[in-house]
């Protein structure tokens, strides 16, 4: 079961869901007695072979694993769950009777979370057992929210009449011309997010103006301008988005400081949101939307230049851009048109409602 999945299931009031393994009836017994419900739920499994089912049939908070059993010792089990089940942020919490210093790095290295030695105390059982539980469901919590994040994003992009294709072109071009430039590893996770996020604040913008058809006025495109500081705060409080928040707040910014919301200029425009900006605008001019028709390679890579000739946007990655398009023209093509972030929950939802669609002739990549 996917991450994703188990995430959209947290709860913090449900109780603690422990499988435990031992081959020892007595000891799985004892166990039982201390994880007593309604704080635990437990489920027990006689040997290796049956956790691994259990585990791939159901969700788990925590695993509490005997290290010496028949046929499938405890390491062989949690290397199994980490690499074949695909569970890197299920707690395993190994209970051994032996104390030779061999064991800890062993259980460690197999993907053990943590070690409780026989004979043991109850109260620090289940205070190693709730430990281990509240660190994952704090981690579910923040896999939720993103999830949900990611899904709300592309919701904007299906009300503004878009099917989603756009965010999975963006999230590959920017990639690709992330690894033209070098970046590492968090800075191009960075711009697979912004491929998604960018124009989530938009959520914030009242339909009348995200949906007008023709021009907007002055006092409209003040309040459409504001969707990227909106986006910023709802994204704002997940750390690991610190890289993402600079290009949702950024990335209409130009070189010359005339861009918005702060008017930045020059370097002191995060670099992500230059990388990103010139991605997005190639996209938004390749490609049809309800309200333009998709223009020829050629048309696209001249307005770029003018952009960058008119001080807009940062000559030096414009020309490396162009550059990296005219080399490998299929840089920009996204191979089978794979998932994007969100993807799957965006269609769970969309599935519940009624379908939004732009009215004919509304304009502009706002």
């Amino acid at each position: 079961m996917s991450a994703t999945a188990n995430s959209l299931r947290y709860n913090a009031a449900a109780p603690f869901r422990v499988l435990i393994v031992d081959d020892e009836p007595a000891q799985r017994a004892l166990e039982r007695e201390i994880l007593a419900p309604p704080r635990y739920l437990t489920i027990e499994a006689g040997n290796g072979m049956e956790a691994l089912a259990l585990i791939s049939q159901h969700d788990f908070d925590a695993v509490v694993l005997d290290k010496r059993m028949p046929g499938m010792d405890g390491e062989e089990v949690i290397r199994r769950i980490r690499e074949e089940l695909g569970e890197a942020m299920l707690p395993i919490i190994m209970v051994t009777g032996s104390s030779t210093g061999e064991i800890l790095p062993a259980g460690l290295k197999a993907g053990a979370t943590d070690f409780i030695r026989k004979p043991y105390n109850a109260d620090e059982f289940t205070a190693r057992v709730d430990a281990a539980i509240n660190r994952k469901r704090l981690t579910d919590q923040l896999d939720s929210a993103e999830a949900v994040l990611f899904a709300l994003a592309r919701m904007v992009e299906a009300k503004d009449g878009d099917t989603g294709d756009h965010c999975t072109r963006l999230a590959h071009l920017a990639l690709r011309f992330g690894d033209e430039l070098g970046l590492d590893a968090e800075q191009r996770l960075a711009l697979r997010r912004g491929g998604v996020l960018h124009d989530i604040g938009k959520l914030g913008i009242p339909d009348r103006i995200l949906l007008k058809p023709g021009a907007l006025d002055d006092a409209e495109w003040a309040v459409m301008r504001s969707h990227t500081v909106i986006g910023e705060r709802l994204c704002g409080a997940l750390k690991s988005f610190r890289l993402t928040v600079q290009i949702i707040r950024s990335h209409h910014e130009r070189w010359d400081g005339s861009g918005y919301p702060d008017a930045l200029a020059g370097n002191d425009i995060p670099l992500l949101a230059r990388i990103f900006q010139i991605c997005d605008i190639f996209d938004a001019l390749s490609y049809p939307r309800p309200y333009k028709p998709a223009l020829p390679r050629q048309k696209v890579v001249g307005i770029l230049r003018d952009e960058a000739a008119r001080g807009w946007r940062d000559p030096e990655l414009m020309r490396i851009f162009l550059d990296m398009i005219e080399r490998d023209p299929s840089s920009c093509e996204v191979p089978g048109m794979t998932e994007d972030l969100g993807q799957s929950l965006f269609e769970d939802i969309r599935r519940t409602q009624t379908p939004l669609d732009a009215p004919p002739g509304a304009v502009g990549v706002r």
